[in-house]
């Protein structure tokens, strides 16, 4: 009788665990390959960014996981690519780019309808074509999606791939705050890319030969090529939930904690691990932040820059956590390096902000840059601390070996290598690095 009480507690635990588990029914929209491959090619084109040196892959490269490697970017000032980038002496940069760059797995799933750290740009069914974004309503239309939409914003920051001041026709026109319409940076964009015959022979395949291109063109195929270059749903982890594979001891330990007392899977949720929304759970401050430029403390509110309401001070969108244990390194601000150190975070959050190893940022040496300022303010690190919401789980050191093993078979191997890869060249004529 003993035997049949513990068996049947057994068979209750794993059907209660199988109770929370996700379902693996991820929607997509079907590939459109004459879009996708054009996307391809301006993806990894730098003709998009103001002095032609960067490209979206710069800082979302296959080899980097379609991130960069680095705690916090460089962008327009820098050569090279992942954590060998160095900064151009003749033309450095005015500083870091202000968050880590996100991997972009799985961003075509239609449940993927926040972009971006702060959510500054999300799906809202009021807004024109159903976008809101900081820019305004009316610059959304023509975009495919929010995912489309996303493109806008790194072609017009100066950090990232615009450039500064008045040292190329595009960063000249974003000073000026001449973004869309006749001579706005988009417009330069886009006469690039039409002055380019292969770019215009494909487009004229795709949008037809009467129309000119527009910048949302050129987003909605990068857009496409995301979409299916990185869809990321055939782990083991997903194998398994469809009943089709099985996990060894270490990967179902790692799982149960996951999905049980650990207490992960309340905010990474889902298929994809992530609940789309924002919470603050004190991951260190180093870089400039999303502070404006003449402050003196170089803060980062998070949430609260979009939505101004103070519960959503330091609060950031839960990642997902598809492919992670090749996306390092981890938090809105890069600080942890090491799968170890950000669930070892996730365990005690206050001590582990206030006890953070400054050399586990991994940072190109750029010398005018005070990467710790914030989090050497003891008031900005007391502002941090008292914004957590998360709650410390105690984990052994067995714990956090059994969750790593678990987020090790969330790695889809097809998504990890891309499908269609680096192309050998881009119209441009402008080399891609590789």
């Amino acid at each position: 009788m003993k035997h049949i009480f513990c068996a049947a507690l057994i068979a209750f635990a794993f059907q209660a665990q199988a109770e929370q588990l996700p379902k693996a029914n991820a929607k997509f929209a079907a590939p459109k390959m004459p879009l996708v491959e054009m996307g391809q090619l301006l993806f990894f084109d730098p003709i998009l960014s103001g002095n032609k040196t960067v490209s979206c892959a710069t800082c979302h490269h296959p080899k980097f996981a379609t991130s960069d490697g680095l705690s916090l970017g460089v962008g327009d000032g820098g050569i090279g690519l992942g954590p060998a980038r160095r900064i151009d002496v003749r033309n450095p940069p005015e500083q870091r780019i202000p968050r880590n760059a996100p991997a972009l797995f799985n961003l075509g799933a239609a449940e993927f309808s926040v972009m971006f750290h702060d959510g500054r740009l999300e799906a809202d069914a009021t807004e024109p074509n159903g976008i809101r974004t900081p820019l305004g309503g009316d610059m959304t239309l023509g975009f495919d999606s929010v995912l489309s939409a996303q493109t806008m914003f790194p072609v017009l920051s100066p950090d990232e791939m615009a450039g500064h001041y008045s040292e190329n026709d595009v960063a000249q026109a974003v000073r000026q705050g001449v973004l869309t319409g006749p001579n706005g940076a988009w417009d330069i964009l886009t006469n690039r890319v039409a002055d380019l015959p292969e770019y215009q022979s494909g487009f004229a395949n795709i949008i037809g030969p009467e129309r000119p291109i527009h910048f949302t063109d050129i987003s909605n195929a990068i857009a496409a090529f995301m979409s299916f270059e990185w869809r990321a749903d055939n782990s083991l982890f997903d194998r398994y939930l469809k009943g089709d594979a099985v996990l060894n001891a270490d990967q179902t330990a790692g799982l149960n904690l996951f999905y049980g007392d650990a207490g992960c899977a309340t905010c990474h949720a889902g298929q994809f691990q992530t609940d789309h929304q924002f919470h603050a759970i004190g991951i260190p401050q180093i870089g400039p932040g999303k502070a404006a430029r003449f402050e003196r403390h170089k803060q980062d509110l998070g949430r609260m820059r979009v939505t101004g309401a103070v519960k959503d001070a330091y609060a950031f969108r839960t990642p997902s956590l598809r492919n992670v244990a090749h996306t390092a390194p981890y938090g809105h601000s890069g600080a942890y390096s090491t799968l170890k150190s950000i669930i070892s975070h996730h365990a005690d959050p206050v001590s582990s902000l206030q006890g953070y190893d400054l050399s586990q940022a991994i940072l190109p040496q750029l010398g005018s840059a005070d990467d710790f300022a914030a989090h050497n303010d003891r008031s900005e690190q007391t502002a941090i601390a008292n914004a957590i919401t998360l709650q410390a789980k105690p984990l052994t050191q067995q714990d956090i070996d059994y969750l790593i093993a678990f987020l090790q078979i969330l790695t889809d191997k097809t998504a990890l290598n891309g499908r269609l890869g680096v192309p050998a060249s881009v119209p441009s004529g402008i080399p891609v690095e590789n």
